[in-house]
């Protein structure tokens, strides 16, 4: 053991070197290149030292991380064999991260790669009492190792403690085989570990989960992950997804997440046999970096009993949000998203994406909730209750947002020629693809949360009427600016623009028990008597507010 920990010890003072000399020298490159080269040395020098150190004290921390993800279909697993092997992994390159080494520490990213040919068996029993020893080999891993010094002090050695963690995971590839048989004779059994081991990698030291190693003593509670944020995600819909199925059409639903681990990632409803599938589905995430992390967006093609196949997939980097502000994308499904070699049209998908720091929950508004302001009458309902904080929340899931839409359609671009001779005549403006209506039509909307405005764009013939497109969008945006003016992608055309102003008007409603008890807190708030009906109150900001009564 202490060998292990001194050898931690002098490749943090080299990597501190490797720091000194990076912000020292003017021809970076040319140091980094030397200093690469005498790390990868002298690691290769001592690699049968660490691998005969490391081996038992990895196998120990490594077993119990892997029994907390271990799939139910496994009754227990443990090492027989861990040793990794002759080979010593390479870093292949350095760099100082400018954009997160602050004036109390620095940051490093190293390069590593590693083809290893370690000698690891893990001894697996099923849940039908078959016990397996199944072997772990040909490891290909190539990936980014974050060290944050932090921090710095004026001893020796010049830091308090080092936090790591896997900033990257380029390339992660392993052969699993059971020893003396074949691994796929029992089904299930070699994703059910591929997706233990993904999972263990991904909660314990991908980034920006880091673990923190003190070198002097102290207090470092400040360096562990903390939650930064939410983001709330409305999944709209999706069009001219690609037909998986050979009878019928798909039955895509989509897979959400941040973080891939199945306690984090939310599942879509299924809607069946339709390629522009509309969702309009609300979840919500916790950020834990804002500047790295990404959205994943994956669609799939419900089959029933067999295992579902994927449509596509997308991404979205968080860093792209506008705190405070929903960001309303359309994202072209991939093949996938680290090797994008296919570029095979697969269809899109249509978010609403709203990022709000914690701390920052009073500057802005949420569309995506019924976040609103207590009024009088709740203040002495909840006093009454005796349990204010519980039944205020409860309250305000309970709100609906009920409104006036005031949509102004403005005019169209590019739509696309419907008619064999001539342009078109959409709805109504004759022979063109460019219309301008200018025209305003007022919608009282009863549960703004929840409902979508819906347009659709025809041509108007003498014998009747062709749908040419469609516009579909939810009122998250116009509910949190009040009004807005922009153009919208009009849906299953080859083109076309719709340009809309659109305003809204609130009132929110609270539903109420028709008890005698809150009827006379009613009458004396309200200093009248009332029967079953609606009493108009008037909320703070200016908005009003109806109570039902029932």
């Amino acid at each position: 053991m202490a060998f292990f920990y001194s050898l931690l010890f002098g490749i943090f003072f080299g990597v501190g070197l490797i720091i000194l000399f990076a912000r020292l020298a003017n021809s970076r490159s040319r140091h980094r290149s030397f200093l690469l080269t005498w790390l990868n040395h002298h690691l290769d020098v001592i690699w049968p030292f660490v691998n005969e150190a490391a081996s038992e004290l990895l196998r120990n921390n490594v077993e119990p991380i892997l029994e907390q993800y271990r799939p139910g279909i496994l009754q227990s697993l443990k090492f027989s064999k861990f040793t990794l092997g002759t080979v010593a992994p390479q870093f292949t390159g350095v760099s100082i991260v400018e954009s997160e080494s602050e004036a109390g520490g620095t940051t490093l990213e190293l390069e590593m790669q590693w083809d290893g040919n370690p000698n690891i068996v893990l001894d697996i029993r099923t849940k039908l009492g078959v016990g397996l020893p199944v072997q772990v080999k040909n490891i290909g891993f190539t990936g980014v190792f974050r060290l944050i010094f932090k921090p710095l002090v004026d001893e020796f050695p010049c830091f308090g403690a080092v936090s790591y963690s896997l900033r990257e995971k380029k390339a992660l590839d392993f052969t699993l085989k059971v020893v003396g048989g074949d691994i796929s004779a029992i089904p299930g059994i070699s994703d059910a570990i591929e997706e233990m081991i993904h999972n263990a990698i991904e909660d314990s030291i991908t980034w920006p989960v880091r673990n923190i190693v003190p070198i002097l003593p102290g207090d470092y509670s400040d360096l562990e992950l903390k939650p930064v944020g939410t983001l709330d995600v409305k999944l709209v819909q999706a069009r001219e997804l690609t037909n998986k199925d050979i009878v019928g059409k798909s039955d895509p639903y989509a897979v959400l997440f941040i973080r891939p681990l199945r306690d984090r990632m939310k599942t879509s409803k299924t809607i069946d046999n339709d390629l522009n599938p509309i969702w309009n589905e609300h979840f919500q995430f916790i950020v834990e970096d804002h500047s790295t992390q990404h959205l994943t967006v994956r669609v799939l093609d419900d089959e029933g009993v067999q295992a579902s196949e994927s449509i596509g997939v997308a991404q979205v980097a968080l860093k792209e949000l506008e705190p405070g502000k929903v960001k309303d994308i359309w994202l072209k499904l991939l093949k996938d998203v680290e090797v994008q070699r296919d570029n095979k049209s697969r269809g899109q998908v249509h978010l609403e994406l709203l990022y709000i720091p914690y701390g920052t929950e009073s500057c802005f508004k949420n569309p995506f909730s019924s976040d609103v302001t207590m009024t009088t009458l709740e203040k002495t309902l909840n006093t009454e209750n005796g349990d204010t904080e519980k039944t205020a929340t409860q309250k305000k899931n309970d709100a609906i947002l009920r409104g006036v839409l005031s949509v102004t359609v403005i005019a169209a671009e590019e739509l696309p020629k419907a008619d064999l001779m001539g342009k078109a005549d959409p709805f109504v403006a004759n022979d063109t693809l460019n219309p301008v209506w200018n025209q305003t039509f007022d919608f009282v909307v009863e549960d703004g949360l929840h409902e979508m405005l819906i347009m659709e764009v025809y041509d108007h013939d003498p014998f009747g009427k062709e749908k040419m497109g469609r516009c579909i969008m939810t009122l998250s945006r116009v509910i949190l600016e009040g009004e807005i003016q922009d153009c919208f992608p009009v849906v299953g055309t080859k083109s076309g623009r719709l340009y809309l102003n659109l305003k809204w008007t609130a009132q929110t409603v609270f539903p109420v028990k028709n008890s005698e008890e809150e009827s006379c807190i009613l009458r004396q708030i309200i200093g009248a008597n009332f029967d079953e009906g609606n009493v108009e109150l008037q909320l703070y900001g200016g908005v009003s507010a109806v109570v039902e009564i029932n």
